[in-house]
This record gives structure tokens, sequence and C-alpha cells, in this order.
């Protein structure tokens, strides 16, 4: 293969059998971008969504999909001072989000969205959209934390503040999901993990879930909840799921709980009833990733924690429609795409 072509995976269309591998130039980087070779890419269900043109039905084609990735930096344009050559690095998901208040209007310059995503051998990142990866993690390993462990950092850490004893009910085993219950566990919370899968669940209580609610052999999983809680409530639930499940949550908290609303596995719209919700003080949040400055704190605390992501399966650069159709079926943890070894381009 040459060195002067850049591989991308780009649809040419919504639905997954247009999305087709071309090659193209690789791009030389402005006065402050990075240009970067990409290692790995790691999948999230908003990958698949948008693919499949649910979540940007007007999205403009051909286009390169996905937003995780791990890469190292082979160049640098003039004006770069916060990174140089040979450094691995991570693409901040909303790229003019880098600390304090969000931008008043999200996504307008998000990768794999509104800009360019990763699916590529390699990408133009401006400097201020990314992040030195964590040392002690592998390309793989480092993928998948640009969404799926920024989001439950910033749920979690950001957001609020986490309180050693409290309990966090934690739906489902994704991404988001698993490193919700590790950082749970490593900040002393007391986590319930729910799943349809007792397999999964026991998986889950090996990563340190304090209890665990099969909630296809126990539907009515907010009672469960309150009983494993003595009948107090959980005091902070990620909703992973939204529609009629809201109501549930609702029914599930605490006085003066927190409901961070991260998912839509299940509906784009929430249902829950007001009145518990002004009785109890329920404070209700999305979350929409998180800024760079969260970002780089949660890399240090994953260093410091010694957290390692867990990770389903691994395909290779070929085999990207496998990897979204794998997707699909509820992995345990995250998917990850990784590229082959290629001689550096010579370009300056």
């Amino acid at each position: 293969m040459s060195s002067d072509i850049n591989r991308s995976w780009r649809m040419t269309g919504f639905g997954l059998p247009r999305l087709e591998l071309a090659e193209g130039r690789i791009p030389e980087p402005g006065p402050h971008d990075l240009l970067v070779r990409i290692k790995a890419i790691s999948l999230n269900y908003k990958d698949r969504m948008i693919v499949d043109g649910v979540l940007i039905p007007d999205l403009g084609f051909p286009f390169v999909p996905t937003s995780d990735a791990v890469g190292e930096v082979v160049a640098v344009g003039g004006g770069v001072s916060r990174f140089k050559t040979g450094q691995r690095v991570l693409g901040h998901v909303i790229a003019d989000w880098q600390d304090g208040d969000a931008p008043p209007v999200l996504h307008h310059h998000t990768l794999g969205s509104s800009l360019p995503g990763t699916l590529s051998d390699y990408l133009l990142l401006h400097e201020d959209a990314a992040v030195l990866a964590p040392p002690s993690l592998s390309d793989a390993e480092a993928s998948t934390l640009p969404i799926a462990a920024l989001t439950a950092w910033f749920a979690m850490a950001e957001a609020t503040r986490p309180v050693p004893g409290q309990t966090i009910l934690i739906q489902g085993t994704g991404g988001v999901s698993l490193f919700a219950l590790q950082f749970a566990h490593a900040f002393g919370l007391r986590a319930i993990v729910t799943s349809s899968s007792d397999g999964k669940l026991k998986r889950a209580k090996r990563l340190g879930a304090w209890e665990v609610i099969n909630y296809r052999a126990r539907p009515a999983w907010d009672e469960a909840a309150r009983e494993l809680t003595g009948g107090a409530g959980v005091n902070h639930i990620l909703e992973m799921v939204g529609g009629d499940n809201a109501r549930r949550s609702l029914d599930a908290l605490a006085a003066d709980g927190r409901l961070s609303i991260i998912g839509l596995l299940g509906s784009m719209e929430l249902s829950f009833p007001i009145v518990p919700f002004l009785r109890n003080r329920i404070v209700v949040q999305g979350i929409s990733i998180g800024h760079r400055r969260a970002f780089e704190r949660m890399n240090q605390a994953i260093e410091a924690l010694a957290i390692k992501p867990v990770i389903d399966r691994i395909f290779g650069f070929d085999e990207v429609p496998r990897a979204f159709e794998h997707l699909e079926k509820g992995p345990f943890g995250k998917i990850v795409i990784t590229t082959p070894t290629i001689a550096l381009p010579s370009v300056k």
C-alpha cells in the first residue's frame, strides 16, 4: 500500500451497504492542525444511527463516520504549540468545547457528525481539539475513551460530585455503562446494574457491581431497586433507554435524586409524571459528552486508578461492516477497529 494514500470508509448514502472503502490523498495540516495516523477506532451506538440515517437525516455525502480514535501525530502545522510529532493523541469529539459552559449550540463542530469522522488512515485535528492518550492504555483501549468514558465521567464527576456510600443505578452493559461501573467502584459508590442477561450481570458483578437486576425476570426493576436500598431509593440513575423507561427511573430515585439522561436506545422522547418529579425535588440533566478539560482530568484519573476499558471485540480495518453488525448484538463493552501498520507519509 502506498504511503501517500489515505483510505477511508465513506458513506455514499444511508444504510450499511452504502458504507464503502475509498482511497484519497493524505490531508495537509493547516497552521494549527495535527496530522494524526489513526491506530484504533471505537464504535458508539450513535455511529450506527448516523449510518442508518436516524440521527442526522440531512447529512451530506460522501461522509466519513465515527468519532472516537487514537493515533500518532506524524506532522504539525507551523503554529502548533500544544503537541509535537510522535505523541499519541485522542480527538475531543465536541471540538469547540474546551472548558466551562458548553457552546450555545452543540454539535456544530463535532467529529463524525458535522465534521468528518475518524474512520480513516489519517485525520486532521485542530490542536485545541486533542488530548494526550493515557500512557498505560493500549491503542485499542485508549480509542474507547472519547465518548463512552467521558460521558460517564462527566455525569458522575463533573455535573455532580460522587459521595462514597451513595447508590447509583446503571442501565445496561454497553460502553458508557461499564465505564460508569468502573468509576463508581473507584469512587466508593454502591452500583446497581440492570440487564436482561444473567451472564452479563455476572460479569458486571466481577467488575464491582454492588447488586444487579435482570429486568426481563423483574420487569418492575424500579421496585427491585427500592427494595435493594431499603425503600429509600437510588441517589443517581444513568438513563440509557428513554421513553417510558424514564418513568421507572423516576420511581426508583430517592428524594433529591439525580437523573442523568444519556441514551436513547428505546425512544427519542422521555415520559414521566410531573408530581413525583416535583415532590422529590429530582434533578434531571442531559449529558452531552463533556469538555476537553474534563477529558484531561479523566485521563489523569484513569492513570491514577489503573482503570482498564472493557473491550468486547476487535475487528480489522477491512472488517468495518462486520463491526457495525456486531454493534447491533448488544456487546459487553466496546467494539474496536484497528488499522494496519503503514509507512509514514512524506509530509512536513
